[in-house]
């Protein structure tokens, strides 16, 4: 009996883009990792290898490039829009197309105490994400975000009242080391994105909005009295919220990267939360989305 085609889609992944910018006094250096992903009538092409509705990976990876050196984007959201509207005006076989970017973080060198304008050094592993898609003649959906910031607080953690069973050899604590490497993502709602579309005067500024949710988020995991991952992730997503409209709801993603207290009774010591040993593995995994009341 044959098999039916489902749902399919194609394209090209970890397309590395290294963007140097330069300007009068200073330079700006962006390194993106690009996917894109097309959904389209391209059943011919599994069914009888009818490749005449196929725009070859290669291809793809080269308009990357292309778009990137005609654009004036400073945003990825920006760039992924320009990406998709070239790709979609030029191939009406592709019914929509979806561009995820994941960015790189470089800082400027510090020299005689002042940021120096044209040399840089990699910052953490921490990375800046967004997911741009468009269905032909319809409007985009943005979903940014920011993965792998890895954060940590020496005071004001705890975790005490759980369940306690046979199985249980977990001691309460209230005070505790509380790391974890935070994933968050954040949709911009569709009346933000109609606007901005619609004058250039309501253009949303990525970059801003990103650090600023990042800094409101990173303020609230700092000042936060915790008594679980579960409540500081909720004070930190409720503080994504409240600090713009431009986006409803907000999923977090904080897996609790474990500090184990070392034993060193047997060395005729006391270790009153002095000496851990960090862990990653295994780790609890704590995640929850957030929608504005």
């Amino acid at each position: 009996m044959p098999a039916k085609l489902q749902a399919n889609r194609y394209g090209k992944s970890r397309v590395r883009l290294m963007r140097l910018t330069k300007h009068e006094a200073h330079h700006d250096l962006d390194e993106w990792t690009v996917q894109i992903l097309l959904t389209g009538d391209f059943t011919t092409a599994h069914t009888l290898g009818d490749n005449s509705q196929i725009l070859p990976t290669d291809t793809m990876k080269n308009t990357v490039y292309f778009v990137a050196h005609q654009s004036k984007a400073t945003s990825m959201e920006t760039y992924a829009q320009e990406l998709i509207d070239y790709i979609l005006t030029r191939n009406p076989q592709v019914s929509s197309a979806e561009v995820v970017i994941e960015s790189t973080l470089w800082k400027r060198l510090t020299v005689d105490g002042q940021p120096f304008p044209t040399a840089f050094m990699r910052g953490s592993d921490e990375r800046q994400t967004t997911t741009v898609s468009r269905t032909q003649n319809q409007p985009f959906t943005i979903t940014s975000g920011l993965d792998r910031l890895t954060i940590l607080k020496t005071a004001n953690s705890a975790f005490t009242g759980f369940i306690k069973d046979n199985l249980t050899t977990l001691p309460e604590t209230t005070d505790r080391l509380f790391g974890t490497a935070l994933k968050a993502e954040w949709p911009y709602a569709p009346e933000a994105i109609a606007s901005a579309a619609a004058s250039s005067d309501q253009a949303i500024d990525f970059n801003k909005v990103r650090h600023h949710i990042r800094e409101a988020m990173l303020t609230a995991f700092a000042k936060h009295d915790s008594l679980s991952v579960q409540q500081t992730l909720y004070a930190m997503g409720e503080a994504a919220l409240d600090h713009t409209p431009l986006i409803d709801q907000i999923y977090l993603l904080m897996p609790n990267k474990h500090n184990l207290l070392v034993d060193l009774a047997r060395f005729n010591q006391t270790n009153a939360n002095h000496i851990f040993v960090p862990t990653d593995e295994p780790h609890g995994t704590i995640e929850a989305t957030l929608h504005r009341a």
